[in-house]
C-alpha cells in the first residue's frame, strides 16, 4: 500500500522534519535498509506503485521507474545534498512558485536507496540499449539541441546557452540531463510523455525518427563530460579511404553543381545564388577534415552554408563520404602559399577594396550591441588564436585569409568573395553588432557559416582582432 501524509501542510512540513529522522538500525541489511527508507520517507512525497498520475494529483513526482530512470551517482548525489534543486518554481507550482528543499540522506542510506531503486524500480517499458550513441556527434548533439528549441521545449524546461540560463522555468531544468537521465528511459519518455505524467501539460512533439534520435542524444549528453562524441573523420572509413572511387561519386553526385572539373559550373549553377563553390580555386586539402565531413554528410544548411548544398551522408555513406572527400583534397589544392609565413596584420588596404556588397543584414537584434571588451594585449591574443588557428568549424584564415585581405586559400572559389577586413572604408560602416550577428549566425546568401560553438566573449576578442587589419 502507497503512504502519504494527510495533506500538503503537513507535507512540506515533513520536507523539514524528515532530514533530521535519518538515524535508521545500522543492523539492516543495505537491500532493507533502502526499502525501509523509500517506505518510511520518500512515500510520503512519491508514488512507487499503481498508474502514472497526473502532476496535480501528485506532492512530487512519480517514481515507479525510478530505476529505468535515473543515473546511480547522481542519484546518490542527489540524495546526500550535492546536486541543486531541478525544480527551480517546485514540482506543484500551481500550489507554490517556489522549490523546497529535498530530504538529505547520509551516504549508506543514498547507497541503500539507490540499490532498491536498481532492483524494484525497472519499467518493462524501457528497453535497455533501445538507442546507441556509440557513433553520436557533437553535431547531432547540436541537431539535438535545435530541435528541443524549435519545438518549444524551452517553453518549460531550461537549457544552457553560453554559459547563460535559456527557457523556462516551469518545469525540471535540463542543464545537466547528461549526469541525471538514463539515455533509453529518455528516448521512451521522448516517444510520448504523457505515458509517464499525463494530463500535466507534457508535450508531444511531431519529429521524425531520426529527430527524436538527436534530442534524445542531445539531453543525454548535455553536461556529461564523461561523454566522448564519436569522431567520423578519425573511423576506418577515412582509414580506408580510396581517392578513385571518390573521383567516381564527384562525377556522379558533384558535378551536377560543382562541374566536371571543380569549377562551379554544372548544369544547375546558373539557377543558383549564391554560386557553387568553384572547387578548383581552394585548397581543400587545407581545410579541416571535420569541417568537410559535416559540410558533405549534413549538407551546407547544417554548418550555415547554403541550403542549396544536400545531405549526402544518407545517400553515399561514410565510406563514400570518406572517399569523395579524399578525392577532393587529393585534385583540389588552390594557392597553398597563402597559409605560408607568419600570421601578421597589414596596415595597408589590399585586394577589393571598396567593397559593393548586397548581402542581407542580420538580425535586428543585434543592431545595438556593444563590445564590451577592451582591445588588449590578452583580447587581441585570444582573437588571434581563433582566427588564425582554433575557430569552430574551421579558422577564419582559411577564407579570409591570413592577413584579412580576403585571399585565404579557401576563399578563391567563393561568390561573393570572402570579406576583405584591410578595407577602412568599408569595415568603418561594419558595426559591432552586424559583426557579432555575422559570427555567430552565418551571412544568409554567402558562404560564411555560422560559428555557434564560439563563446560571447571569443566573438569580441575576434572582433577586436579583425577590426586591427583596417586600422
Amino acid at each position: 500500500m502507497l503512504r502519504r501524509s494527510g495533506g500538503l501542510k503537513s507535507h512540506f512540513i515533513g520536507f523539514f522534519l524528515t532530514g533530521f529522522l535519518m538515524s535508521l538500525p545500522v543492523s539492516a541489511s543495505g537491500a532493507s535498509l533502502g526499502e525501509q527508507l523509500v517506505k518510511d520517507q520518500c512515500s510520503t512525497c512519491h508514488k512507487f506503485e499503481g498508474m502514472s498520475e497526473s502532476r496535480f494529483n501528485l506532492k512530487g513526482p512519480d517514481l515507479m521507474w525510478g530505476g529505468s530512470k535515473f543515473k546511480r551517482p547522481w542519484l546518490v548525489d542527489w540524495l546526500t545534498g550535492k546536486e541543486p534543486n531541478i525544480y527551480e518554481k517546485g514540482y506543484r507550482w500551481d500550489i507554490e512558485r517556489k522549490a523546497q528543499p529535498h530530504v538529505v540522506l547520509s551516504v549508506d542510506g543514498a547507497n541503500a536507496v539507490a540499490d532498491y531503486f536498481e532492483k524494484q524500480l525497472m519499467d518493462s517499458r524501457v528497453k535497455k540499449d533501445a538507442i546507441d550513441l556509440s557513433h553520436f556527434t557533437e553535431l547531432h548533439a547540436a541537431f539535438g539541441r535545435q530541435i528541443f528549441i524549435e519545438h518549444s521545449c524551452t517553453g518549460c524546461h531550461q537549457i544552457m546557452d553560453d554559459g547563460k540560463k535559456l527557457g523556462g522555468p516551469q518545469s525540471t531544468t535540463f542543464f545537466n540531463s547528461g549526469k541525471r537521465l538514463n539515455k533509453d528511459w529518455i528516448l521512451r519518455f521522448n516517444s510520448m510523455p504523457p505515458d509517464f505524467v499525463p494530463h500535466s501539460g507534457e508535450f508531444v512533439a511531431d519529429v521524425s525518427e531520426l529527430g527524436l534520435h538527436y534530442v534524445t542524444g542531445f539531453l543525454a549528453t548535455e553536461g556529461d563530460d564523461s561523454f566522448k562524441f564519436y569522431k567520423p573523420w578519425e573511423s576506418e572509413h577515412f582509414k580506408n579511404a580510396d581517392s578513385k572511387r571518390g573521383r567516381t561519386i564527384y562525377k556522379e553526385y558533384c558535378m551536377q553543381c560543382h562541374g566536371a572539373k571543380g569549377e562551379g559550373d554544372g548544369p544547375a549553377a546558373s539557377g543558383l545564388e549564391p554560386r557553387p563553390a568553384i572547387h578548383a580555386k581552394m585548397a581543400l586539402d587545407q581545410f579541416p577534415l571535420d569541417y568537410l565531413y559535416n559540410v558533405v554528410y549534413f549538407g551546407g544548411k547544417a554548418v550555415g552554408k547554403s541550403p542549396y548544398m544536400p545531405y549526402w551522408g544518407l545517400t553515399i555513406g561514410e565510406q563514400g563520404v570518406a572517399d569523395v572527400i579524399a578525392f577532393m583534397q587529393e585534385q583540389f589544392k588552390g594557392d597553398a602559399s597563402a597559409l605560408e609565413g607568419s600570421p601578421a596584420i597589414t596596415q595597408k588596404s589590399s585586394g577589393n577594396c571598396p567593397e559593393k556588397r548586397t548581402t542581407k543584414k542580420v538580425s535586428f537584434k543585434y543592431n545595438n550591441k556593444k563590445n564590451p571588451l577592451k582591445p588588449t594585449t590578452d583580447n587581441l591574443k585570444a582573437g588571434e588564436t581563433l582566427y588564425q588557428k582554433s575557430a569552430k568549424p574551421m579558422a577564419c584564415k582559411l577564407c579570409h585569409g591570413k592577413k584579412g585581405d580576403g585571399k585565404g586559400p579557401g576563399g578563391a572559389g567563393i561568390n561573393p568573395a570572402p570579406r576583405n577586413f584591410t578595407c577602412t572604408s568599408t569595415m568603418k560602416d561594419i558595426s559591432d553588432g552586424q559583426m557579432f550577428g555575422i559570427i555567430k549566425e552565418g551571412s544568409p546568401g554567402t558562404a560564411m557559416p555560422t560559428f555557434k560553438n564560439i563563446k560571447d566573449v571569443e566573438i569580441w576578442q575576434l572582433i577586436h582582432y579583425i577590426r586591427k587589419f583596417s586600422q
